[in-house]
């Protein structure tokens, strides 16, 4: 049987920004932001979406990813018995949720550096952290010198060769599992995180949990060195090869760039990720919003076409659905994790019609085993447009894109398979000639093709 996350289609909630909470947490006081966050679920289920990954959300000092307590909900967004509702909530509807693991670092405020602060070379922590020096100091004058994730000094790195630290972050994921029945981590920075916690962490939640899902935040490198055979390491990791082909191959013209980089990854013959599932987006919490990135905003059409039917598990970020920019300014992230009023983007969407495209994706790719499992085969290839095929067994999806913002193609793409075709939307059937198929597609434009007599998957 396969796993749920194999063939899910993912809803990215970075949840500060979208409740509005306050910038730094500084109140005593609980603020129970969640009820923003479970008005947003039929959305998510109506868009498509069978996975939600949501974070950070354990309590911190200002933008989530400095730790204060792993086992408290931020209280500026909600308590504990908050969340659990909000999970139960998401699998009433089918959806899974994922969360963030931040476990490579952890802010100043966190027990153990707080008693690093207090009681200096007599604390039994001094092991929990990296490069803790006494010689040394930094500009928050503590009277000694620390590790910390990219000199960001509010983010002191974990020491996790230590196994005292892994026995806490292992038993902080079993609470997570017990208290809240998430269904899987992301785990931020898992290109700086040690290899053998990651397999005692596999291990320890396969055992608690068999589908229990693992994804890595992986930027650069190798991305089948964190996913290891399958069975020992994650099962997946950000796609941010295939990210940046996605919106510049459309900016440039060029889908021999986003051809190549499939082709290197998930060929059928050669390809160095097949097999692998890897996480596939356009946009998130760290990077410009799309609509911001593309020159022609009308090429939103084709991207989440590719989005939604090359090879990988595609996400899609919260708001990106109705086509809001976002750029960062300087170091500041805020403008990529803003506020939404989910009936203000309803009534007025800044693309109108994208979420409905979106939706309309999601549903033929549930309709095609072969769209989520099946295997990749180019078809056809020039700068301004491309088609590929998924297929397994006798199903089979073609997709066709436009990036030309002025003139629309009329293309013969090769046949994969013996088949009558149809256009996976109109239900119109497409002629085939000298073992062609025949479609136009329009400037910016995205079409979907089946075969004739639907083949639902299994």
């Amino acid at each position: 049987m396969t796993p749920w996350y194999e063939t899910a289609e993912f809803y990215h909630i970075y949840p500060l920004g979208l409740t509005g909470a306050p910038k730094r947490n500084e109140s005593e006081e609980t603020v129970h932001r969640f009820e923003i966050l479970n008005r947003w679920l039929p959305h998510i289920a109506g868009l498509g979406c069978t996975a939600i990954y949501i974070g950070p959300l354990f309590e911190s000092t200002s933008h989530g990813y400095d730790t204060r307590d792993y086992k408290q909900v931020d209280r500026r967004l909600g308590d504990n018995d908050d969340f659990a509702a909000y999970v139960k909530k998401a699998h009433e509807l089918g959806i899974k949720v994922v969360v963030d693991g931040v476990f490579n670092h952890t802010g100043r405020e966190f027990f153990a550096f707080t008693d690093i602060r207090e009681k200096r070379e007599q604390s039994p922590y001094l092991g929990w952290y990296k490069g803790i020096w006494f010689g040394g100091n930094t500009w928050y004058n503590d009277g000694f010198s620390y590790e910390a994730w990219h000199n960001c000094f509010e983010l002191v790195n974990l020491n996790l060769q230590n196994q005292q630290v892994r026995d806490y972050l292992l038993e902080v994921i079993d609470f997570w599992i017990d208290t809240f029945d998430i269904d899987g981590i992301r785990l931020d920075c898992a290109d700086c995180l040690d290899f053998g916690f990651m397999e005692q962490m596999r291990a320890r939640t396969a055992a608690k949990k068999q589908d229990f899902w693992l994804m890595g935040e992986v930027i650069h490198g190798d991305y089948g060195r964190y996913i290891g055979d399958g069975t020992r390491l994650l099962h997946s990791v950000t796609n941010y090869e295939l990210h940046k082909g996605l919106y510049s191959g459309h900016n440039d013209h060029n889908y021999f760039e986003i051809a190549h980089t499939i082709r290197r990854e998930f060929d059928e013959n050669g390809g160095i990720y097949r097999g692998m599932k890897l996480y596939s987006f356009v946009d998130n919490h760290d990077v410009d919003r799309l609509a911001s990135k593309l020159g022609v905003k009308e090429n939103l059409i084709p991207v989440y076409g590719l989005l939604c039917f090359l090879p990988g598990i595609p996400s899609v970020y919260y708001g990106s659905e109705f086509g809001i920019e976002g750029r960062k300014e300087g170091g500041n992230d805020d403008p990529l994790r803003p506020a939404l009023n989910l009936e203000e983007c309803r009534e007025h969407p800044a693309v109108p019609g994208l979420c409905e495209w979106i939706e309309t994706l999601f549903k033929v790719r549930k309709r095609h085993r072969s769209a989520l499992c099946g295997r990749y085969r180019e078809l056809l290839l020039m700068n301004r447009q491309y088609a590929f095929a998924r297929m397994s067994g006798e199903d089979a999806v073609i997709v066709a894109v436009n990036n030309d913002e002025r003139e629309s193609a009329r293309l013969q793409i090769p046949v994969p398979m013996e088949r009558t075709w149809q256009n996976a939307l109109t239900g119109e059937k497409l002629k085939t000639e000298n073992g062609r198929i025949v479609t136009e597609v329009p400037p910016c434009g995205c079409v979907l093709i089946e075969p004739e007599k639907e083949i639902k998957p299994d």
